[in-house]
């Protein structure tokens, strides 16, 4: 759908994930700031929110689930407060080639999150937006499918070549074309999810960063574990 018109990005970073279940987040930070590459807290802890859009038979989450080789996913992105006004909404196109990634963003009016959310309305924000006519066109199918927050802290390496994100406190919504009430939801306070990202650049030093981690690399999506925990495939 999206894939031949974004596939050809050439800005691509890798992400690697490591779910953690057996540490607390103190103790995941101290793990990071502890690294020889020398990471330290940048910008300040932060909610961040998604609104997920996908086809009625769900392509953006099975493509995942079975390792399309490239695909898309498309959520509007915000941060701060969950509910009420949301002033500054951020359209993404999430492109993944295996471990590789990158995004479009568009700038969207603000919209507000409250029962009063219907599809139309955020669809008829995308059709007003300053985005590619034929991206548009594919939007206009998609639906809801999935409302998620998180809490964020961002570390940065002493060289800048690394940055680390650790997100906790996962909330999952259901989110229906109107009449939306969000008493449909699930929250993850087990896992916590470290994030390291790079420039393809720096790929073979990336070892040096993950020898040092006492936890294993995995495969991890929040969209695809809010969608199953709510089973709503």
């Amino acid at each position: 759908m999206f894939t031949e018109y974004l596939k050809n990005e050439d800005s691509y970073r890798c992400e690697r994930k490591f779910i953690v279940s057996e540490l607390t987040k103190h103790q995941i930070e101290q793990i990071v700031k502890f690294n020889p590459e020398m990471f330290s807290e940048i910008y300040y802890q932060r909610f961040v929110n998604n609104l997920y859009l996908d086809t009625f038979n769900r392509k953006s989450y099975f493509d995942a689930v079975n390792g399309v080789t490239v695909r898309v996913k498309v959520r509007i992105r915000w941060y701060g407060d969950l509910f009420g006004k949301i002033k500054n909404p951020i359209l993404e196109f999430k492109i993944k080639k295996g471990l590789w990634s990158s995004k479009k963003l568009f700038s969207l009016d603000k919209f507000s999150i409250n029962n009063d959310l219907e599809l139309d309305g955020i669809l008829n924000i995308l059709k007003k937006s300053n985005i590619p006519d034929i991206l548009k066109l594919n939007l206009n199918s998609l639906e809801f499918s999935l409302l998620n927050r998180y809490k964020r802290k961002y570390f940065l390496s002493a060289d800048s070549n690394y940055r680390i994100t650790i997100d906790s406190e996962m909330e999952y919504y259901q989110l229906k074309a109107k009449d939306n009430n969000f008493l449909c939801h699930t929250t993850d306070s087990t896992n916590t999810i470290l994030e390291l990202k790079y420039e393809q650049k720096q790929d073979e030093s990336a070892d040096k960063i993950t020898n040092f981690f006492p936890f294993r690399m995995t495969k991890s999506s929040k969209y695809i574990n809010g969608i199953e925990r709510l089973n709503l495939w």
